[in-house]
């Protein structure tokens, strides 16, 4: 069954906008037709009652479906990376349980967010991160949030039970420390939010690895190998769903 995302309380909810026109005119439902409905982070199977101008009319039957998330609430923090990365990392890690994706403007980034031009990609970013939640029967939409200094970043660090850094030198080290073994730990501490960084092309500098260490983040070993800026978060997050789910 297709799935649509509302904002508003199961009872009496209408489905309009965007999703209304695909239902009607892409997936050409009728009356009579099921879909499931998430509302208030349940999905709900309902039953198409009818249409009305540009909206759909919905009942939910009572049946609900098991929610398929995370038990922790995941965090990918990435350096603005080049091109359409940041794109495929909303899509991606969307699918793999991502909770939020939070930019940030690293020493190494190259591209710099343009100011005038992004809340239209701030809203396209949403966008995918919306259908990418419908495709993977998710019940949370990831928030895409506003890239952010890197100073804030680190003021961030507070607001999680458990941060981990990305650092490609501690890839290179002969002696690490696998990353399932922190997890373990995680896990056993029952920790409900972790907050994960990655740096663009040329990872994280020295001193921005450094302040990260300071404010309690610990590193995360991702093997040996070194990972493009796309790949690390998506290797982290199936470490992280290997190890809760």
């Amino acid at each position: 069954m297709q799935r649509y995302f509302i904002e508003t309380a199961i009872e009496n909810a209408r489905i309009s906008g965007e999703d209304a026109r695909h239902i009607e005119r892409v997936m050409r439902m009728k009356q009579g037709n099921n879909i499931v409905v998430v509302a208030q982070n349940t999905a709900h199977i309902c039953t198409i009652e009818g249409f009305e101008g540009d909206e759909v009319v919905i009942e939910a039957t009572g049946q609900t479906i098991p929610s398929p998330e995370l038990s922790i609430q995941v965090t990918v923090a990435c350096g603005l990376p080049k091109g359409d990365k940041l794109e495929l990392i909303t899509q991606k890690a969307t699918e793999l349980g991502m909770f939020a994706l939070l930019p940030f403007e690293a020493e190494r980034s190259i591209v710099k967010w343009d100011k005038k031009k992004g809340a239209k990609k701030q809203e396209r970013l949403q966008k995918i991160a919306k259908e990418a939640a419908e495709q993977a029967h998710r019940t949370h939409i990831p928030t895409v949030f506003e890239p952010i200094s890197f100073k804030q970043l680190v003021q961030q660090t507070d607001h999680f039970d458990a941060v981990f850094i990305a650092d490609e030198e501690d890839a290179k080290a002969e002696k690490r420390t696998r990353f399932a073994e922190k997890l373990k730990n995680v896990y056993d501490k029952k920790s409900k939010s972790m907050l994960i960084i990655f740096g663009p092309e040329g990872g994280i500098s020295r001193q921005e690895s450094e302040a990260l260490l300071q404010a309690g983040a610990q590193t995360m070993s991702l093997g040996p190998r070194i990972l493009r800026a796309e790949t690390a978060p998506l290797y982290a997050l199936s470490a992280i769903s290997y190890e809760f789910e």
